[in-house]
């Protein structure tokens, strides 16, 4: 290691890779949170930083959730339809729809416990780009305020409390896409700002079986600013309707039975609508601040899919429907106390957090999204408390410590329609944090950073006794909570003129994997592993129009309990990069991304592997007026054949051919174009 670390710093002039962070000045006092202290609540890491809604504004997104892959390492991809949670990859993961990886819009958490798909489900397709003021992102295990779901990384998403200007766009495209937008802000009350957005979508995409997405969308905040007090209101309407293509062997493929955009089974797809109202409030103090924030939250969603089509019935197929229905319920408070110790700048935090999940579950065998069968039906209800708190000194002006941890508690209370399967479980969890920061020396910071976290189980899991799709074969239930801990050294530098860098050098274990089977209605237990990886990253501006990023990440993820089927984690991608470039001259303006993902493994024993993926994306934008612009996006560029994602499992692609495991892919969109007309008002 201490090689390692000289060599670094002996050839930092080399380093060219970038994190998209905040800019900060020469003695890096600013912070990602917008706190004035040059040390005490600034940035603690390497691994996280700010995406302004600049850097968002230059690059296209094929579909909302891409804006996360602006945050380094991070990649966006989709194995069904476009109404679906996406699919994330970040620092070994592949996160599912979400697990191990939090994200927050304006402090209300998106990742959705004990869902019907999967732990943690993550849909963002309620996302409006074109209205996100900045995201805020941190990575690892190493902050006191996020708990569950975050020892990847999280993500809080803030929209723009007023816009420069309001407008309205009109984008045509490839594959029937058609997208209506209109947002606007006006003043209230002389201090009061009010912010409105509402959006339309339809979208076939480039499969043979079209997806006929129907989306509408819309979102109304209003913020104020009274003396020391900031309050902020934000309401969210979502509800989308789809059909799916989801992965297909390629066995099937090759034999002519399907092409890569086509479906073994077309009536694959989905409803889904979220409905939010959150509320924050803040106060400012003479010796800090006080906050507090509220959320409620209304979701449904129905998905039928087909992974392994007619493996388990070969007359009807093997179709499943999964339906979730729920309210949430949660809030946050926190007090933040500046002061000082023997003459050394000091805050202390501390702050609660309580999250309620009232949920109706259910799966049930399907054909052509009629009922065959029920597999299972059950009402979760899931508590959460959670006691958080935090020290943060500075020592020297070179030197700060911040040191803290959290309590976690959880209450599960499951009632299944199979009474061996009811009932109520309790799980609790300390996490320390500690954080060191040293520096600057020669515009330069150095990190290191410890931290437990954790991941919960499906609520369902916790009590679980019999197999719910064979109630004579009896299951043991999985732990509420299980432990995450994570290490990590990092460097960020402005020691090059017009770049800015970042380096870490990082490790996370987990006690186990979760693996959460959507569609046998249980939660399997599963190995411990270990993770470790280095993150390289930069952002360069060598002219005032011009700006270059690039983010390179290297991950070896292996399971570490012995086990002779292999160490291997499937799934688990050990190399990524990606490079943006934007420009804004005169009336031009655009940008060019590239995008790779590298091969990883997707048995134990590590014999077969998913092939590597790069995609090139651009855009530019013309402003015809200072009310008129035009812009065109281009996604797959070159039209590579690459896959968004790859599996290998058993199935069976037609009735009487024989089951065979295969790898199934789920191929990224064929080259598409969009075009979008936007008038400012």
């Amino acid at each position: 290691m201490r090689q390692i670390i000289i060599f670094l710093l002996v050839n930092l002039n080399l380093l060219k890779l970038y994190a998209a962070e905040p800019q900060f000045d020469d003695s890096l006092s600013a912070t990602s949170t917008g706190k004035v202290s040059t040390v005490i609540g600034g940035v603690e890491s390497a691994s996280e930083g700010v995406i302004s809604s600049t850097q968002i504004e230059s690059q296209g997104q094929v579909r909302p959730a891409d804006v996360l892959e602006f945050i380094p390492g991070v990649v966006v991809t989709q194995h069904s339809g476009d109404g679906k949670a996406n699919q994330y990859f970040l620092r070994g993961f592949n996160l599912d729809h979400g697990t191990d990886f939090l994200t927050r819009i304006e402090g209300m958490p998106v990742n959705l416990p004990s869902n019907a798909h999967g732990q943690g489900y993550m849909d963002l397709n309620f996302l409006i780009p074109e209205v996100i003021g900045q995201i805020d992102y941190r990575k690892g295990p190493y902050y006191s305020d996020t708990g569950d779901f975050s020892s990847a990384g999280s993500s809080n998403i803030f929209y723009k409390n007023k816009l420069d200007t309001n407008f309205g766009l009109a984008t045509v495209g490839s594959n029937n896409y058609k997208r209506l937008l209109s947002a606007g802000s006006m003043v209230v009350n002389e201090t009061g700002n009010l912010m409105g957005a509402l959006e339309v979508l339809r979208n076939d995409g480039p499969w043979e079986n079209p997806e006929g997405v129907k989306k509408l969308n819309g979102l109304l905040k209003y913020s104020d600013h009274i003396g020391g007090d900031k309050i902020s209101l934000l309401a969210m309407g979502y509800r989308n309707s789809w059909n799916s293509t989801d992965q297909v062997p390629l066995g099937a493929i090759s034999s002519g039975i399907v092409n890569r955009h086509g479906a073994i089974d077309p009536s694959d797809g989905g409803t889904t609508s979220r409905y939010s109202l959150s509320g924050l409030w803040r106060r400012d103090l003479d010796d800090g601040y006080a906050e507090v924030s509220l959320y409620y939250l209304r979701y449904q969603l129905q998905l039928f899919s087909n992974f392994t089509y007619y493996l388990n019935d070969p007359i009807n197929g093997d179709q499943f429907s999964q339906t979730d229905n729920r309210n949430t319920y949660g809030g946050q408070a926190q007090r933040v106390w500046l002061g000082n110790l023997a003459g050394l700048a000091m805050s202390n935090t501390l702050g609660y957090q309580l999250r309620q999940d009232r949920i109706q579950v259910g799966l049930n065998n399907t054909k052509q999204q009629q009922v065959l069968s029920n597999v299972r039906e059950d009402s979760v209800v899931q508590t959460s408390n959670s006691l958080f708190a935090e020290n943060d000194i500075e020592w020297q002006p070179w030197f700060h410590s911040k040191i803290g941890g959290r309590y976690d508690q959880y209450a599960f209370n499951v009632g299944s329609n199979i009474s061996q399967n009811s009932g109520t479980s309790n799980s609790g969890i300390f996490s320390p944090k500690a954080t060191l920061t040293l520096g600057p020396f020669y515009k330069t910071n150095f990190y290191l950073n410890y931290g437990q976290g954790f991941h919960s189980n499906d609520a369902r899991g916790t009590v679980i006794k019999v197999d719910p799709s064979n109630t004579v074969v009896p299951l043991n239930p999985v732990p509420g909570l299980v432990k995450t801990t994570g290490y990590e050294f990092g460097i960020r530098s402005l020691a090059i003129k017009n770049l800015e860098t970042s380096l870490a050098l990082w490790q996370l274990n987990i006690g186990s994997e979760l693996v959460f089977a959507g569609d046998a209605g249980i939660t399997e237990p599963n190995r411990p592993s270990q993770r470790k990886g280095i993150e390289w990253s930069n952002h360069y501006t060598p002219l005032s129009w011009f700006a270059l990023d690039g983010n390179f990440t290297y991950t070896k993820a292996r399971y570490i309990d012995g086990d002779p089927l292999g160490y291997f984690v499937p799934g688990s991608v050990g190399l990524t990069g990606s490079i943006m470039a934007d420009f804004r001259k005169g009336p031009w303006s655009g940008g060019v991304q590239w995008r790779y993902i590298g091969p990883s493994p997707l048995i134990e024993n590590g014999s077969v592997y998913s092939s590597s993926a790069s995609v090139f994306n651009g855009r530019v934008k013309y402003e015809v007026t200072p009310k008129v612009y035009l812009t065109l996006d281009v996604f797959n560029l070159f039209n590579q054949q690459a896959n968004d994602i790859s599996y290998y499992y058993q199935s069976r692609a037609a009735p009487k051919l024989p089951a065979s495991s295969d790898i199934a892919i789920h191929p990224a969109e064929s080259r598409s174009y969009r075009a979008t007309l936007t008038y400012n008002f």
